[in-house]
């Protein structure tokens, strides 16, 4: 067998164990239908589905922002909704919580959890079921998840150091994330919510414009695209810090594979986006989600496993009454 193929055969193998494993494995104290019959006569479920349907009816931008604030805070101490807790040192005033946004959401849909069924919902399980219900209407895989968490009651500016910035290389975010217990596929299927991410260019500058004191651009990114952003997006000396699609703009609202497709013209915006398709340890996992259709099924499989980290079930933590505080 050719070395090519035998790699797919052994993704493909790997991939029927991940998937079947993701459908049966226990996640603490989680469970489907969590909140059935726990509301009285409404639905926790159908409240904040409408809730997401009505917003993303006038906002759409806010598929990006809920997978944004679920990574965000999930990664850096467990699914516990720290990152909406105010106050002058909280995991939102950190600078790299600076590009959050969705935190009016969530209290729009607590607000309307409170007022049928008090004390009952957590915000962590806000952020985790209003992002599946996002990713579902805007194109991506419809798909289940665990509910039960609990929320946090610490929340540090500090914490917020460990999360991985836009310049990572391939081999330290690979230690990050398996420090998470995700592995590099689950890791380069996460990096897919990038398909309706934005960022700015200011943070993009020096790939631009003088890539690691060259003078010169970044020699991954296409010649041609460097053209395009240099000319339209972020010309030198611009006034403001204009925003840059890290997709396609005609996908830029829809949750697919096209990211990948992306990498692969080298148009990788951020560094770590071009660094996957160039690095010998995840090239051949762009490859594989930009030309199979097996991105809808690893994309909601790596948000589940993200979804399970360092939760609080049972009598750990409490349900805040209020996301922005404890209680």
């Amino acid at each position: 067998m050719q070395p090519a193929c035998a790699r797919s055969a052994a993704l493909l193998a790997a991939l029927v164990v991940v998937l079947a494993y993701s459908a049966v494995s226990c996640r603490g104290q989680l469970a489907n239908n969590y909140y059935a019959g726990k509301c009285g006569n409404s639905s926790v479920e159908d409240i904040i589905h409408d809730a997401v349907k009505a917003r993303l009816a006038w906002d759409k931008r806010m598929v990006a922002g809920l997978l944004h604030l679920q990574f965000h805070d999930c990664f850096v101490a467990g699914c516990d909704a720290s990152i909406l807790l105010d106050g002058p040192n909280t995991e939102k005033t950190a600078p790299e919580n600076s590009g959050i946004f969705g935190y009016d959401f969530i209290d729009d849909v607590k607000t309307a959890l409170e007022r049928v069924c008090p004390g009952v919902v957590s915000c962590a399980d806000i952020i985790i079921a209003a992002t599946r219900d996002a990713v579902g209407m805007c194109g991506g895989p419809s798909y289940q998840v665990q509910l039960g968490r609990r929320d946090g009651m610490v929340s540090q500016a500090s914490m917020a150091s460990i999360l991985p910035g836009p310049n990572v290389d391939v081999p330290t975010a690979i230690d990050l994330f398996g420090r998470k217990g995700i592995n590099a596929l689950e890791m380069v299927s996460l990096m897919g919510a990038h398909t309706v991410g934005v960022t700015h260019c200011s943070v993009i500058h020096n790939r631009l414009f003088d890539y690691k004191g060259t003078g010169l651009p970044d020699p991954a990114m296409d010649p041609m695209y460097v053209w395009i952003l240099t000319t339209y997006a972020c010309p030198k000396g611009q006034a403001f810090d204009n925003i840059v699609y890290l997709d396609d703009p005609s996908s830029i609202l829809l949750v697919d594979k096209s990211y990948y497709s992306q990498i692969m013209k080298r148009h990788g915006v951020l560094s770590v986006d071009q660094a996957l398709g160039d690095h010998n340890a995840t090239a051949w996992m762009v490859n594989f989600l930009a030309t199979t259709d097996f991105f809808p099924s690893m994309f909601s499989h790596a948000l589940n496993k993200l979804a399970a980290l360092d939760v609080l079930t049972g009598t750990a933590g409490e349900i805040r009454k209020n996301c922005r505080r404890t209680n």
